[in-house]
C-alpha cells in the first residue's frame, strides 16, 4: 500500500519543525529517513502516527486522504510506530505486552483470551524470524529482543507500514545486524518500512531509498547505490564534514589511570569485571571496545566512584580511588561522560555546548567517556571527537568505552578489547583492523 506525505508543515512556538515536506513509500520498500537531531524526522513521524496534527499538508494511504486525530486512528489505518524508547511494561510477559490495548476478551467479566493471543504472537514471530519467547517477562529480555517485541506489537495490530525511530541507538553491532535481517524479511513479505536514523553506514546498508532532512526541509532523496557516506553527511549538515578524525600521533607521558587486577560485581551480584589491568597515560586515547554487556559499564562505574569494587587497585596520578566518592574523583581532575546521559549526565535545561563545557572547562587529568557519541548525529560526532583529541593534545589521559567499531578505529591510540569481563587483547590503534578487533570482541585470539 503506497504512502504519501504531501507538503507537510508543522510549527511550534518559535520553531518551524516541518516545512512543506513531501515523501513517499511504496509497498515492500525500506525508506531511510536521515537527518541530524532537530532536522524534523521525529516530528514528521509523530504526524504520521497521529500524535501531532499537521498545520497544513496531506497524508495519503493507497491514494486516499487520511486524517488522524489520535494514534488509535493511525494504528487502525495500518501505521505501526516503534519508538526509540520502548513502550513496554517490565513486569508483563511478551504475550501481555503485545496484546495490551488490542486484547480479545470473552464472557461478561471480560476475560483476556490469552491462548488465542499467544498463538498469534508465536505465528508472527515465526513468520518474520523474530525469535521471541512468548512467555518471557519483559524485564528479563535483552534490549534487542525487547525491540522485537515492539515490532510484534505493530504486526499484531496488522500494520502495513512500520516506522522505526532510531532503531539501532540502543543495540549492539550484532543486534543491529539481526534487526537488518528482520527489516529485509518484513519488506520481502510486503510490509513497508521507514527507517529513521542519523547513522550513514546503516542507512546505506538497509534502505532502498534515502531521504535526507535538514532544518525541517527535504535536502535530497538518493539511492544507496548512487550515493556515499560523504555525500549523505554533506546533505545532512549543509557543509563538508570530516568523517575521519584529524589528529597527529600521540605523545604519551606518565601514567594517569592505573587499574590493577580489578574484580567488580554487577547489579545481580555476578562478577562482571574479572581481573582487569589497564594503564592510560597522559596524552593518549585508549578505547575499550567490545559488545555491550562484557563488563565495560561496571569498569567505568568503578573508576569514577559509582560502584564498589570487590578487589584490586585503581589509582589516578598515583592516588588510590578505591573507596573514593564521585565528588572526590572529580576533584582529582576527572571528567565523566556517562553511558546513559539522559539519566546520569544531563541537565535538561542546558544546551549540548553547556554540557560539554561543564566537563571540559576545568583542568583535566583524565576524561572517562562511555559511549560518548551514542545517539548523536554526524555533525555532533565530529564535534565530540575533535574536543576529545584537543584534550589529549593538551595533556589529558582519555579513556573511551564504545561499542562502535568505526569510532574506536578512528580515535584510539591504543585499543583494549573486553570479552566476558576480561581484557582479551590490546592493539595499537595505528595498525588495528576491523577484523582483528572484531575477532577479539568475540573472544578469539
Amino acid at each position: 500500500m503506497r504512502l504519501e506525505l504531501k507538503e507537510i508543515t508543522k510549527r511550534f512556538p518559535g520553531v518551524l519543525a516541518n516545512d512543506r515536506i513531501s515523501i513517499s513509500l511504496d509497498r515492500g520498500e525500506v525508506l531511510g529517513l536521515l537527518g541530524e537531531n532537530g532536522a524534523g524526522k521525529t516530528t514528521l513521524m509523530n504526524i504520521l502516527s497521529g500524535i501531532y496534527r499537521p498545520d497544513s499538508g496531506e497524508i495519503l494511504i493507497g491514494g486516499t486522504v487520511r486524517t488522524f486525530n489520535d494514534p488509535h486512528e493511525a494504528i487502525d489505518a495500518g501505521i505501526g510506530m516503534v519508538h526509540q524508547h520502548f513502550q513496554l511494561v517490565p513486569v508483563f510477559d511478551v504475550v501481555e505486552s503485545v496484546a495490551l490495548g488490542a486484547e480479545t476478551v470473552s464472557g461478561w467479566l471480560g476475560t483476556f483470551g490469552r491462548a488465542a493471543a499467544r498463538r498469534r504472537v508465536v505465528e508472527l514471530s515465526e513468520l518474520h524470524g523474530l525469535d521471541v519467547d512468548p512467555d518471557a517477562t519483559i524485564e528479563d529480555l535483552p534490549v534487542g529482543v525487547r525491540q522485537r517485541v515492539e515490532i510484534l506489537k505493530a504486526l499484531y495490530r496488522k500494520s502495513d507500514i512500520l516506522v522505526l525511530d532510531e532503531p539501532s541507538a540502543v543495540l549492539t553491532p550484532a543486534e543491529t545486524q539481526d534487526l537488518f535481517k528482520i527489516i529485509r524479511g518484513l519488506a520481502a513479505s510486503g510490509t513497508s518500512v521507514i527507517f529513521i536514523t542519523h547513522k550513514l553506514g546503516e542507512v546505506l546498508e538497509v534502505a532502498d531509498r534515502i531521504t535526507v532532512l535538514r532544518r525541517g526541509t527535504v535536502a535530497g532523496t538518493v539511492k544507496p547505490a548512487d550515493s556515499s557516506r560523504k555525500e549523505l553527511a554533506n546533505l545532512m549538515v549543509g557543509r563538508d564534514v570530516e568523517l575521519l578524525v584529524s589528529k597527529g600521533p600521540a605523545k604519551p607521558g606518565e601514567v594517569v589511570l592505573s587499574v590493577k587486577d580489578l574484580l567488580v560485581m554487577d547489579d545481580r551480584l555476578q562478577m562482571a569485571v574479572k581481573g582487569v589491568s589497564l594503564d592510560v597515560r597522559a596524552g593518549e586515547i585508549v578505547a575499550v571496545a567490545g559488545v555491550h554487556g562484557n563488563g565495560q559499564t561496571e569498569l567505568v562505574e568503578s573508576i569514577v566512584g559509582l560502584r564498589t569494587i570487590d578487589s584490586g587497585q585503581i589509582t589516578i596520578s598515583g592516588e588510590s580511588v578505591v573507596h573514593a566518592s564521585p565528588r572526590r574523583v572529580a576533584d582529582l581532575g576527572v571528567a565523566h561522560i556517562p553511558e546513559d546521559r539522559m539519566r546520569d549526565g544531563l541537565i535538561a535545561g542546558m544546551t549540548v555546548e553547556e554540557v560539554v563545557a561543564r566537563e571540559f572547562s576545568r583542568p583535566l587529568k583524565l576524561v572517562v567517556a562511555a559511549q560518548p557519541t551514542r545517539g548523536l548525529d554526524v555533525g555532533s560526532i565530529e564535534y565530540i571527537h575533535t574536543r576529545l583529541v584537543e584534550q589529549r593534545d593538551a595533556g589529558a589521559a582519555i579513556l573511551i568505552v564504545s561499542t562502535e567499531l568505526d569510532e574506536v578505529l578512528a580515535v584510539a591510540d591504543r585499543i583494549a578489547v573486553m570479552f566476558d569481563g576480561r581484557i582479551a587483547g590490546i592493539l595499537e590503534g595505528a595498525g588495528a583492523t576491523r577484523e582483528a578487533v572484531g575477532m577479539l570482541m568475540g573472544g578469539g585470539v
